[in-house]
C-alpha cells in the first residue's frame, strides 16, 4: 500500500519545484520513517474503532503508514481518519492516495479531508474563547510531519496561539501544540520535527505547554543531518518524538538512534530516567545517546545553582562590527579602545593585540563600551568538526591598565559580575568549569548546534560560589590550565557533591 503512495509522491516532487513547496514548508517523509513512526504507537488490541488525525497531511504518507499498521490488528474494524491540508497543489494527490488506501484496506475507513488552515480554524477552541467549540473533536492518535517554516511574530498563526509563541515562531511547534490539544486524554502523538525546540528562550513557552499537558515517552535521533527526508536537500537536526497526553510523569524515556531514514533495522536504544531528560524550570530536553552522556547529566544535575544565582551572568558581545564600520580602526590612535574578537582567545588566555584588522574602535556610544574589568570570554561559534564546543579565555583587567573601557565583538560571549567585579579566583574557577570535558559534553547534549547560547549557559547547573572560587585558587596554584587538570579539579567537587547529598539524605533519615 505505502509503496504506491511513495511512488506517486515522488512523481509529485519531481513535477513541483522545491521553491514552490518551500512556501508551505513542505518536506515529505520517507517510507521507512513513516513505517517506523507508525510502529511507535501502543494500540489497544481490544478496540474495534480508532480515530486518527494527520495535520498538514501532504500526500498522505503518514496516514497510509498508520493504516498499514492497523491492518495487522484483527480486532480493529473501523478507522476514522481526519486530514488537514490546504495546499491546492497537493490536495488532489492526497485525495487520490487516501482513496487508494481505502480500496486496498480490509477495514472500514471513513476519510475526512479538511481544507481549512489547521491553526486558524481551531484557535478559538485552543484559547477557550467566545465562539469556540465547548466540546471540540478529540482523537485517539495524532501523527504528523508539520510544515517547517519560520513565520513573522505578527503572523495570524503566531498571534492565534500566544500561550506557546515567543520571539521568532516556527509553524512546526505551533502545529505540535495544536496536535496535543487535539488528542484524547491518554492519547498518543508521534511527530517528526526539528530538535531546536529542546532548549533556548524562544521555545520556552512551547516547552512549558507541551511538556506539562503531555509527556515524552520515546525520542528517536538521526545521526546524519542530511539523510532524513528522501529526495530533499534538508540540513536539519531532526528528531521523532512520541508524546502521551497525560499529567502523570513516566519514570523513564526511551531514546533510540539510527544513522539515517533507511536503516531502522540498526537502532541503538537507551532507557533514561525522565527527570534527566526533561529537567529544570525551563523544561530543557537533554538528548542523550549513551550511558556516558547519562552520567554527565547525573553529575551536573546534582549542582543546584546557576550563574545568575551566584551573581554572574553570560552576555553577548556588544559590537556588530559590519554595522559599525565607521568606528573600526586597524591601529591604535587617540581615544581608541580594544575590540576583542574570538581570535583573541588563545589556549585559555586573551591575547591582544594580534595584528588583526579592526582591533580597535573609536566611539562615544555607551552601548558599545564596557568597563575594563575581569571577564571570562567564550567563543560564540565553533566549527562542527572542532573537538570542543566551549572554548574560553580568561580576561584580566590588570593586563591592560591603559584602558578604562573596552569593547567585545558580538561573535563572542562574556561572563560578567552582575553587581560586583569578579575576583581573579572566580574568573579562573569559571575557567575550570568551561574548560572541562564534563561541561563541554553537557553543552553538546543540550544544544545540537555550533552556537554557544547565553540563555542556555545561564541556565546550566553550577557549583556554589565558594566552590568555584576554590577551584580557581587550585588551578592558579598549579599553573596547569590544561583540560586534563580542569577535569581533575572539577571531579573532586563532583565527588564532594555526592558526599554532601548522601549526608543530607542520612540526616533526613534520622530527623
Amino acid at each position: 500500500m505505502l509503496e504506491k503512495i511513495i511512488e506517486l509522491t515522488n512523481e509529485y516532487i519531481e513535477s513541483m519545484p522545491k521553491k514552490e513547496r518551500k512556501k508551505y514548508g513542505q518536506f515529505f517523509t520517507s517510507m521507512e520513517t513513516a513505517r517506523f513512526m507508525a510502529s511507535l504507537y501502543n494500540i489497544d488490541e481490544k478496540k474495534s474503532k480508532v480515530s486518527v488525525l494527520d495535520a498538514g497531511a501532504g500526500s498522505g504518507i503518514l496516514s497510509c503508514a498508520f493504516i498499514e499498521r492497523l491492518e495487522t490488528i484483527d480486532s480493529i474494524q473501523k478507522i476514522e481518519l481526519t486530514c488537514y491540508e490546504n495546499d491546492n497543489n497537493v490536495l488532489q494527490l492526497l485525495k487520490r492516495n487516501l482513496e487508494y488506501c481505502k480500496e486496498k484496506s480490509g477495514k472500514k475507513i471513513v476519510i475526512n479531508i479538511i481544507e481549512d488552515n489547521y491553526i486558524l480554524s481551531q484557535y478559538l477552541d485552543f484559547n477557550h474563547m467566545i465562539g469556540g467549540n465547548d466540546n471540540p473533536r478529540k482523537y485517539d492518535f495524532v501523527i504528523g510531519n508539520p510544515p517547517y517554516m519560520k513565520i513573522p511574530k505578527d503572523a495570524p498563526e503566531a498571534t492565534a496561539m500566544p500561550e506557546v509563541c515567543y520571539g521568532a515562531p516556527n509553524l512546526y511547534f505551533i502545529f505540535a501544540s495544536m496536535g496535543l490539544f487535539n488528542l484524547c486524554e491518554d492519547g498518543e502523538m508521534v511527530y517528526i520535527i526539528p530538535r531546536s525546540w529542546t532548549s533556548g528562550a524562544y521555545f520556552k513557552r512551547f516547552r512549558e505547554y507541551f511538556l506539562t499537558v503531555g509527556k515524552l515517552e520515546h525520542i528517536h535521533l538521526f545521526v546524519s543531518r542530511s539523510k532524513v527526508f528522501d529526495k530533499e536537500s534538508v540540513l536539519q537536526e531532526t528528531i521523532i518524538i512520541k508524546v502521551r497526553k497525560t499529567v502523570k510523569t513516566p519514570e523513564t524515556v526511551t531514546i533510540t538512534s539510527s544513522q539515517s531514514n533507511s536503516d531502522f533495522g540498526e537502532i541503538t536504544s537507551l532507557t533514561v530516567p525522565y527527570d534527566l531528560v526533561v529537567a529544570g524550570e525551563d523544561y530543557y530536553v537533554y538528548l542523550v545517546t549513551d550511558e556516558n552522556e547519562v552520567e554527565v547529566l547525573r553529575k551536573l544535575h546534582k549542582f543546584d545553582k546557576t550563574l545568575p544565582a551566584i551573581g554572574v551572568k553570560m552576555k553577548t558581545g556588544l559590537t556588530v562590527d559590519f554595522r559599525n564600520r565607521e568606528i573600526l580602526r586597524d591601529e591604535e590612535e587617540e581615544g581608541a579602545i580594544p575590540l576583542f574578537y574570538s581570535q583573541h582567545i588563545k589556549q585559555g588566555k586573551v591575547e591582544f593585540p594580534i595584528q588583526k584588522e579592526h582591533e580597535y574602535v573609536v566611539t562615544e556610544q555607551k552601548g558599545l563600551m564596557q568597563d575594563n574589568k575581569n571577564y571570562l570570554f567564550v567563543k560564540r561559534f565553533t566549527a562542527k568538526e572542532e573537538p570542543r564546543r566551549l572554548q574560553c579565555g580568561v580576561y584580566l583587567a590588570k593586563r591592560f591598565p591603559q584602558y578604562k573601557k573596552i569593547s567585545t565583538q558580538n561573535k563572542i560571549n562574556f561572563v560578567d559580575g552582575v553587581l560586583t567585579e569578579m575576583s581573579e579566583c572566580l574568573v579562573y574557577g569559571l575557567y575550570v568549569l568551561f574548560n572541562s570535558t564534563l561541561y563541554d559534553e553537557y553543552y553538546r547534549i543540550l544544544n545540537g548546534s555550533t552556537q554557544v547560547n547565553s540563555t542556555e549557559i545561564n541556565a546550566m547547573p553550577v557549583p556554589d560560589l565558594e566552590d568555584i572560587q576554590e577551584m580557581g585558587r587550585k588551578v592558579l596554584k598549579s599553573r596547569d590550565y590544561s583540560e586534563a587538570n580542569c577535569n581533575l579539579i572539577l571531579e573532586g567537587y563532583c565527588g564532594e557533591e555526592d558526599r554532601r547529598n548522601k549526608g543530607i539524605s542520612a540526616n533526613n533519615r534520622y530527623a
